[in-house]
């Protein structure tokens, strides 16, 4: 009873709803009270705008859509996301298609944004989620600079740190007229699934805190663009956690609302959080969250949290979805998983990227297992055998040594970026 006491009533929340297993009855609540808005989408519906949007059923409410005042139009699927009680702004959009990549970057460019948080890979299970909407940089075997004339402006990949859960960048943004640039952080989450949830709050928390230590959030600064496939699922996520975290600290534990402070990000941009599981998630990470001090976290406390994951073929798959676009329907629909063609596809459609296939069983491209049929067990085998095991265990070791040394690396660059960052704070 003691321990139950100790508890903020979030957590007190959490349990209650967890032990009696109501996150999708919890989820409808929320779901059932949106229904009720009654905001216009009168830009997004237009014709001349349809091919703008990647789902049919995710648009920007007129009164918070973000209105480009450069280039062929004005109108992006991206809405400002207001959280006074946080002193937050965030900008959630859909991921870019390839026709709205220049809309995409002149919108970061007059909103003077810092940074880009990207929650989502351009390839998801052989589904392209997202446009390859900065230079994948010559490492990769590509370009470092990506012009956009629409709209008169230069991306360039000046920097890349890969980490096991995400992928940090920083790029150039250039206004070709004026010769005029701005750096740009590009973080971005590597691992989470489209309507599912990251494998721990501890490593998304580390994720958060990274983006905090670089200043991306701060009032002083353009509003961050928040975006994943749809603008909605991993992106509100992300808000929610980090609006809930700070109301919390400032005004203590029991001041925050999780279900409210949903409602009021979704007056703003539609159907934020797709699943029961992402609010389920939400809870946990906020409740995890503020029991630490994210300011805090150490660049050790990050690397081992950022532990070495599995291939894409061993994580476990998201659960299935509902419909995208569900609070604006006039009945509320049940929230089990629908069969997969109820999925809505990207407008305009992108081809599937087939993924790769090999005849060759894992006994074949493995060098321990490349032993003569004849099954001939002399000397000699048995002596290549043991030689290859140890040149193995060599590349290994040898790889676990440049593993350190590049997490180390990684660990000083963004020191200097957290110092950096500090300094410019004291001299505002």
């Amino acid at each position: 009873m003691e321990e139950q006491n100790d508890l903020n009533s979030i957590e007190k929340e959490f349990n209650e709803i967890d032990s009696r297993k109501l996150w999708i009855l919890k989820y409808q609540e929320i779901m059932k009270e949106c229904i009720k808005f009654d905001y216009t989408l009168l830009e997004a519906k237009k014709l001349k705008n349809k091919n703008l949007n990647r789902y049919r059923d995710v648009s920007p409410y007129d009164h918070s859509r973000i209105i480009l005042s450069k280039g062929p139009c004005d109108y992006i699927n991206a809405n400002l996301i207001k959280m006074e009680k946080a002193h937050r702004q965030y900008i959630l959009t859909q991921g870019p298609l390839s026709n709205t990549t220049p809309h995409f970057w002149l919108m970061v460019w007059e909103q003077n944004c810092k940074a880009v948080l990207m929650l989502n890979r351009i390839v998801e299970k052989n589904q392209v989620k997202c446009h390859q909407y900065w230079p994948i940089g010559s490492l990769h075997g590509g370009d470092d600079i990506m012009v956009l004339t629409e709209v008169g402006l230069k991306i360039e990949n000046i920097k890349e740190n890969e980490f096991s859960y995400y992928t940090t960048r920083i790029l150039r943004l250039t206004e070709i007229e004026t010769g005029s640039s701005r750096e740009i952080l590009h973080f971005h989450y590597t691992t989470w699934p489209d309507f599912g949830v990251p494998q721990s709050p501890t490593v998304f928390l580390s994720f958060l805190s990274l983006v905090r230590e670089s200043g991306a959030l701060d009032q002083n600064v353009g509003p961050p663009v928040v975006h994943c496939s749809a603008g909605i699922g991993r992106s509100g996520t992300f808000c929610l956690v980090d609006s809930c975290l700070v109301m919390m600290k400032e005004n203590g534990c029991n001041s925050v609302n999780v279900q409210d402070v949903l409602i009021n990000m979704r007056r703003q941009r539609m159907g934020l959080i797709q699943t029961a599981d992402q609010l389920r998630f939400s809870y946990l990470a906020i409740i995890e969250g503020s029991k630490m001090d994210l300011e805090k976290i150490n660049d050790n406390d990050l690397i081992n949290a950022n532990h070495r994951r599995t291939s894409e073929d061993e994580e476990e798959p998201p659960p299935l979805p509902p419909p995208r676009g569900e609070s604006l329907k006039n009945t509320l629909p049940p929230l089990p998983p629908v069969p997969e063609n109820n999925l809505l596809p990207p407008l305009p459609c992108e081809p599937n990227v087939s993924s790769s296939s090999s005849n060759s069983s894992s006994e074949e491209s493995s060098p321990i297992h490349q032993i003569s049929e004849n099954g001939t067990q002399n000397k000699n085998t048995n002596f290549d055998l043991r030689q290859r095991k140890r040149k193995i265990e060599q590349t290994l070791t040898a790889e676990r040594i440049e593993e350190m040394k590049r997490k180390q690396q990684n660990a000083e660059y963004w020191n200097r970026i957290k110092r950096r960052s500090k300094k410019t704070k004291a001299e505002d």
